[in-house]
């Protein structure tokens, strides 16, 4: 059967540096140029992926901002996106700022991809975002909270301790909103993310399939916005840096990330059927 693998970036395909090993990166384009269907599925944008993954000859369309946006990098073809309604990020916003707190944006504006936050009022988890990012075209600090509601708004990302992102993340979450909670890895923080209605890596990865005609998904995941991944792939793999909750979903447990987990699990099984 025609099976597609797909990967979570942080935590699993890449290492705590944020980049693909040399040692992944040689056998994940051995892999690819043989044939192998490999793609993989981000909260992270497309320009910070492409970053991460650098010199990966892929070919397939990637899944970035958690599922909002399914993108052909090398033309820039966009297959799928979700965005907030006005409404809905007029509200966003206010209702962080009676928390106290104020979101980093991603959004598409005039068809560039942007990030909007109001300079002065980072988090530190906020700030460290921002500082790696530094000459990064898409930083678009603004004044405003208003402006934080230009373009497309497809992701919303806010940082803090675990019991202040824990009682915002609830009372959106009793309201409708679609959100997740994670701690960051190698931090203590965390993060909480405000996507659309329907963006999430599972329904991207089930529209990828039906798409490109893949009849199966093999995925691989560390964390919690991998667990609906897990939910509707054929195959799932936990790294040994996973969550233990998302380990018990998994169909089997590979190497850490910093040890070529799933590179070297590819190499030895996606051609076992050939």
């Amino acid at each position: 059967m025609k099976t597609v693998f797909v990967s979570d970036l942080d935590g699993t395909l890449i290492t705590r540096n944020e980049r693909l090993s040399d040692y992944s990166l040689s056998v994940l384009n051995g892999l690819i140029e043989r044939g192998l269907p490999f793609t993989y599925a981000t909260a992270r944008s497309l320009s910070s992926a492409e970053r991460s993954v650098g010199g990966l000859r892929h070919t397939l369309p990637v899944i970035v901002y958690n599922g909002a946006l399914i993108i052909r990098p090398a033309t820039g073809e966009v297959l799928h996106f979700l965005s907030f309604s006005g409404a809905e990020k007029a509200r966003l916003v206010e209702k962080l700022a009676s928390f106290g707190v104020s979101p980093v944006v991603h959004a598409r504006e005039n068809g560039e991809d942007k990030i909007f936050w109001r300079e002065g009022s980072e988090s530190p988890g906020q700030a460290r975002y921002l500082a790696r990012r530094m000459q990064d075209r898409r930083l678009t600090p603004v004044r405003f909270p208003e402006e934080l509601c230009r373009g497309e708004s497809c992701f919303f990302a806010c940082n803090g301790e675990y019991a202040s992102m824990k009682r915002i993340h609830d009372e959106l979450e009793s309201e409708g909103v679609y959100c997740r909670i994670y701690p960051e890895a190698y931090r203590e923080d965390y993060w909480l993310e405000i996507l659309p209605r329907g963006a999430t890596k599972a329904e991207a990865v089930v529209r990828l399939k039906r798409l490109l005609g893949f009849e199966r998904a093999v995925c691989f995941g560390d964390s919690a916005n991998d667990s609906e991944m897990f939910d509707v792939c054929d195959e799932k793999y936990a790294v040994r840096n996973a969550d233990e909750w998302l380990k018990s979903k998994a169909t089997g447990i590979i190497g850490y990330c910093e040890e070529d987990g799933v590179a070297k699990w590819l190499a030895e099984n996606a051609f076992k059927e050939e």
